[in-house]
């Protein structure tokens, strides 16, 4: 096994997640098998209790994993299924090493971070490195680890000491070392600055830890200059000075790497002798398209965390590839949903005006998942005018429950129709709290990961978007299988009122008994899921529920054949993104 390591200097948020996915899309177009880890040095055991606004969305996994949404990348660029132990936490390592104190493993030793939870960091990258995730029986060739946080972070010292053991443990010529690094321009006279690179190089040494390779990231390409500077005070060759620039999508990155001859430099590093030019054509034609497009499809995010793009990045990229795939040009429109409620009207009206102006002039409504009372009762009426004036709607587990609610509340004229979550003493509770869920702890409770969803009919619009993408059943049987993360489900005692009103549900699971899929017969396109169908899109298969939504939005029948499935030709019209959801953010590299 050999293993890539990325690890960050200067600032958080420079995009090493995305430079690492790059670097693995790189080596598996070199015929590589290719794995990930994410080492996230926060004490939490996983991400299923923080905030969006701490840490961006948590991203569900198959095994019900809720981890870091680097994963999310990874999945994505490298078309892999990970693990909840490919994403290593203080928490999980220190957990593991006191529950082995407590069975007496270290037969009495007094237990110290080096070396017991250094080797056990070490040992969980080596176990974790040979799980395969491609969907074969063969393990990677190449493991990926990036290393969250800042070089120099107190939380990740134990981690930065467990890697520079381990460049032993395993051999030089099985451990490469990618420092991703700021080179900022200061003042009006447009220098761009080496010091901070300096610097951090100059602290990882200290720690150990020698960088094969710097990956520069820049506003503008670095001039030779520059580089120079670099090869000379970071003691890297100049071919090991690579420069990251902001580009005008993502799917440029691992094509700027293959231009810079990255992989040759990694491949040399690591003695593996491939010598295979990166078959990179497929994002060579899709960064291509993506910058050539430019017919619009306007769609309403109306969520609880809109200040905080990251906090809905899955969804944002299951909407770039339905998109890319209709040759459309995405343009997002950020709606927070205390905006649109009747309180906001009295307090802020020109936000509240602003707010459903916006509303009034989409192609397509999105209400995406969440938790909380918080702007319950605008995505409500985001959903009423959704239904009401032939929207095209997509409800994503949260979202779902809040068409459930508003079609009680003004279809069903149940007034005070509501969730359990909202209002424990409702009359009319259409939305309750599971069963099963515990009640009294929060993390990795709730219902998580891959499940089966059947189909009543296999002739529903859902159920033809999917066969679109060659799902097929079992033994007659018609099912998808999704991630879910959900504690309330859509109480199954109202079902029966609401199917006679024309709100069906096609899709259930196993027992019949919990409903997963709903549709509003009639409407061009008011679909609402409790699973979350944006964690398993890909670039070249866009998640069927969203496709058929863009579809929608662009005016045309949501099941329609021929759409670009995986072929990227080159379009004049079409798709990038647009009102706050560049390519390239403030935080870096989305």
């Amino acid at each position: 096994m050999k293993y890539v390591v990325v690890t960050g200097g200067v600032v958080s948020g420079l995009g090493k997640g995305v430079t690492a996915s790059s670097i693995g899309v790189v080596l598996k177009a070199c015929g590589l098998r290719v794995t990930s880890i994410k080492i996230d040095p926060y004490l939490n055991t996983d991400a299923g209790t923080m905030s969006p606004f701490e840490h961006g969305e948590v991203f569900v996994l198959d095994d019900g994993g809720e981890v870091d949404l680097d994963l999310g990348n990874y999945e994505r660029f490298l078309d892999v299924t990970l693990t909840r132990d490919n994403n290593i936490t203080t928490g999980k390592i220190y957990q593991s090493v006191i529950d082995k104190e407590r069975r007496g493993d270290y037969l009495g030793k007094t237990v110290q971070v080096v070396p017991h939870i250094t080797d056990e960091i070490q040992d969980w990258i080596e176990r974790v490195a040979s799980v395969p995730v491609d969907g074969t029986n063969l393990s990677a060739d190449v493991c990926v680890i990036e290393l969250g946080g800042v070089v120099g972070d107190i939380e990740s010292s134990p981690f930065v000491e467990a890697l520079r053991q381990f460049q032993f443990r395993v051999g030089q010529d099985s451990f490469c070392l990618v420092h991703v690094s700021l080179v900022p321009v200061l003042g009006a006279t447009g220098e761009q600055k080496t010091k901070p690179t300096q610097h951090s190089v100059k602290d990882l040494r200290a720690l150990g830890l020698v960088p094969n390779l710097l990956a520069c990231r820049s506003a503008k390409p670095l001039m030779q200059s520059t580089k120079e500077k670099l090869m000379q005070f970071c003691h890297v060759s100049a071919e090991h000075v690579l420069n990251i620039y902001d580009v005008s999508n993502i799917w440029h990155v691992p094509l700027l790497l293959k231009d810079q001859k990255a992989h040759l430099a990694i491949l040399k590093q690591l003695n593996l002798s491939f010598h295979v030019n990166p078959a990179l054509e497929e994002w060579t034609a899709r960064a291509e398209l993506c910058d050539s497009l430019s017919v619009p499809v306007k769609i309403a995010m109306v969520g609880k965390y809109t200040g905080l793009s990251d906090s809905y990045l899955s969804v944002i990229k299951a909407l770039v590839h339905a998109s890319l795939a209709c040759s459309k040009k995405l343009c997002l429109e950020w709606i927070a949903a205390t905006d649109l409620e009747d309180s906001t009207r009295n307090e802020k009206p020109a936000v509240h005006a602003a707010a459903w102006d916006t509303l009034k002039n989409v192609d397509g409504i999105l209400v995406p998942g969440g938790f909380g009372d918080r702007g319950v009762q605008g995505k409500i009426l985001a959903a009423k005018f959704a239904r009401e004036n032939k929207v095209p709607y997509l409800g994503i587990c949260l979202g779902m429950q809040i068409a459930v609610i508003e079609f009680c509340r003004t279809v069903l004229k149940l007034e005070d129709a509501n969730s359990t979550e909202f209002y424990a003493d409702t009359p009319h509770p259409c939305v309750i709290f599971m069963p099963e869920v515990s009640k009294t702890h929060m993390g990795g409770t709730m219902r998580l990961g891959s499940r089966k969803t059947y189909f009543t009919t296999s002739d529903c619009m859902t159920a033809n978007l999917y066969k679109l993408q060659g799902h097929h059943g079992d033994g007659g049987e018609f099912y998808v299988e999704e991630r879910h993360r959900h504690r309330y489900e859509v109480n199954p005692d109202m079902v029966e009122k609401l199917d006679a009103a024309g709100l069906h549900f096609f899709g259930k699971d196993e027992t019949g008994k919990r409903m997963e899929i709903l549709e509003l017969l009639g409407h061009p396109y008011f679909v609402g899921v409790q699973f979350h169908p944006e964690f398993k899109s890909r670039p070249g298969k866009p998640a069927p529920l969203f496709l058929g939504f863009i579809r929608a939005a662009s005016g045309s029948s949501p099941n329609v054949h021929g759409y670009n499935n995986g072929s990227f030709a080159s379009h004049s019209n079409g798709h990038c993104m647009a009102n706050g959801v560049a390519s390239v953010s403030a935080n870096g590299l989305l």
